[in-house]
């Protein structure tokens, strides 16, 4: 994407994205069929090797703790105790946080029915591994299963659905002044646009960050980030909530008294055990873990480069492949990489083949994906994003401010009222009401 300025008007050059016009029948047939096979023993060893990881964790940093006393090492200064003390447990928190991750990222293939070829064994894996998490397990399973069939779309999907100008307040689109996919904004509206936004670096710090460590709880409690025409009060444990059917209720109700029994096992363990013991060795892993579901799922589904549909535009191969594979902390190294992918069970690297057959488990996923790629790169598609990380949630969150109210294939405005992408197509059948855009 470039830029350039000619009498008051910015303009850029656009990525072009193909929208696609594969049915799922092309998708499915680029994967070799034993993919498709679940085993409830091979399912069941990884998530005994998630917990062995993490008593092993728990193990080395409790030895290591014994010996970082007065009694055991000396250092030049009495500060450095505790800061050495910090530092462990912070090494512990991260770690086991990492490795909790993969343990929701099984919980989470139970609600797909990709654990096992047993319904009963699969919820039930799924309820006591997710309500151990604090995830109201079947609610956020059926919405979870709303948003696989509606990925990136406005009025369908469930989550991570993208704010319109009109919703935000910003001034309405003046097409003298500014191009309605665009590419061109004038000075004075790129000015009204970043103050009405309230665009700076450190917002974009602080809003990224606010989003990592609360995300999560605020989509399930008040609808976040989620669809915006349910109404005020929509949340994932209300049984009667608008988000769920009649002959659902009962399943809301169970997931609810799992999350009251994991309340009062975090209340119990405090009591018996102490506040800080709780806090160091559970409540901030859990807090590590509601980030890395945040930034994850946030990343494959949110970006510059990524359409969004109105209804007229939609289908549910486009809607699958409107998502990211990401390495997850390979901007930190391979090293970093290969265990960010490896403690969470690929569910970022691999994340569009999980869109397409999301009943595939993770231990077939890499082959698939692999499979997969090269028929979308046949079709003109390369869905592998920048490393997920912090700077990645930063860039995409400063990137990906609003889309118009108008068409039927949209892409992310950032703070200026320019997109990075624009709308490309194989052929010239399809059309986004009435708005020009180039033909392949």
């Amino acid at each position: 994407m470039s830029h350039g300025s000619e009498k008051g008007i910015t303009t850029i050059k656009q990525n072009e994205c193909v929208i696609p016009d594969l049915t799922i029948k092309d998708l499915l047939s680029a994967i070799p069929a034993h993919c498709f096979k679940r085993s409830a023993l091979r399912s069941s060893l990884y998530i005994v090797y998630d917990l062995v990881v993490i008593s092993g964790i728990y193990k080395t940093a409790t030895f290591l703790d014994t010996l970082i006393s007065p009694e055991h090492i000396s250092l030049p200064h009495p500060l450095l105790y505790p800061a050495a003390r910090f530092s462990l447990w912070a090494g512990y928190s991260f770690w086991t946080g990492l490795f909790a991750t993969g343990l929701w990222v099984i919980a989470h293939e139970c609600g797909h029915q990709a654990f096992s070829e047993s319904k009963l064994i699969n919820n039930s894996v799924g309820w006591v591994l997710h309500s151990a998490l604090g995830v109201p397990y079947h609610s956020w399973r059926i919405t979870h299963a709303k948003h696989h069939a509606s990925t990136g779309h406005m009025t369908q999907d469930q989550v991570f659905v993208p704010k319109t100008r009109s919703q935000l307040g910003l001034p309405a689109f003046d097409p003298t002044k500014e191009d309605i996919l665009g590419s061109s904004v004038s000075d004075e509206v790129m000015k009204e646009l970043r103050e009405a936004l309230g665009d700076s670096p450190i917002g974009a710090t602080i809003g990224a960050a606010t989003y990592l460590l609360g995300g999560w709880p605020a989509y399930l409690i008040r609808n976040a980030s989620g669809q915006k025409r349910y109404p005020k009060g929509t949340n994932h444990f209300k049984p009667d909530a608008v988000m769920f059917a009649p002959h659902q209720r009962d399943s809301i109700i169970l997931s609810d008294i799992g999350i009251v029994l994991w309340l009062a096992g975090v209340t119990g363990s405090i009591y018996t055990f102490g506040f800080w013991t709780v806090f160091r060795l559970y409540l901030v892993p859990y807090l590590w873990v509601n980030h890395w579901l945040v930034l994850i799922t946030f990343l494959q589904h949110t970006d510059p480069l990524l359409p969004h549909y109105r209804a007229p535009e939609f289908t549910f191969p486009r809607g699958a492949l409107a998502t990211l594979n990401r390495n997850l902390l390979g901007g930190c190294g391979s090293i970093m990489g290969w265990l960010g992918a490896h403690a969470t069970h690929g569910i970022s690297e691999t994340h569009v083949l999980h869109h397409v057959s999301s009943k595939i488990p993770h231990y077939n996923a890499w082959e698939a994906s692999d499979a997969l790629r090269v028929r979308l790169e046949q079709a003109g598609l390369k869905l592998e994003g920048a490393p997920g990380g912090w700077g990645e949630v930063y860039r995409v969150f400063k990137e990906c401010k609003f889309v118009e109210d108008e068409g039927n294939i949209i892409f992310y405005k950032n703070a200026s009222g320019l997109a990075a992408t624009r709308p490309a197509f194989t052929d010239g059948s399809a059309s986004d009401s009435g708005i020009e855009v180039d033909k392949m």
